[in-house]
């Protein structure tokens, strides 16, 4: 189980999400134009997303990057903690994740952001594979612990 002491005691207030969006994700999104929601479809512009927990705060209790991603602001709202089906949503978080990292490394290969994928990629080599063995077990971890499936 990820980060057991804040699990234990959490801090009082969570942290904002905005220094990730302005420094990581509107990078991407000025890029490539927009992307799309991976729950919903939509086009998310700059300025109109929020910053969405794959693996839910409440459980991973951490706003590691590589756990991250834009999101319709409506649907985030109405997903709350519950987890993402691995066959419904992996493979476009997946492709989100590593075309993020591509044009941030290219473009701001300085971003501290980049570092919170070094706990899964040493390499910045962005293995799917490894992906999913590092998202598969937090997912059913985390179900086990009476996190609801979204549906």
């Amino acid at each position: 189980t990820p980060d057991i002491p804040n699990k234990l005691k959490r801090p009082e207030l969570r942290g904002s999400l905005n220094k990730h969006k302005v420094d990581f994700w509107d990078i991407v999104i000025e890029e490539l134009g927009s992307v799309d929601c991976i729950y919903t479809g939509e086009k998310l512009i700059k300025g109109n997303y929020a910053v969405e927990h794959f693996i839910p705060f409440q459980f991973v209790a951490h706003d590691l990057m590589w756990n991250l991603i834009p999101a319709d602001p409506i649907f985030n709202s109405k997903k709350g903690s519950k987890l993402p089906q691995m066959n419904d949503f992996f493979n476009d978080f997946y492709q989100m994740q590593k075309n993020a990292v591509e044009i941030v490394h290219d473009l701001k290969p300085k971003n501290k952001f980049l570092q919170d994928y070094l706990t899964v990629f040493p390499t910045l080599d962005f293995n799917k594979n490894k992906y999913k063995e590092c998202i598969q077990p937090l997912l059913t971890i985390a179900n086990n612990n009476g996190f609801e499936w979204l549906k």
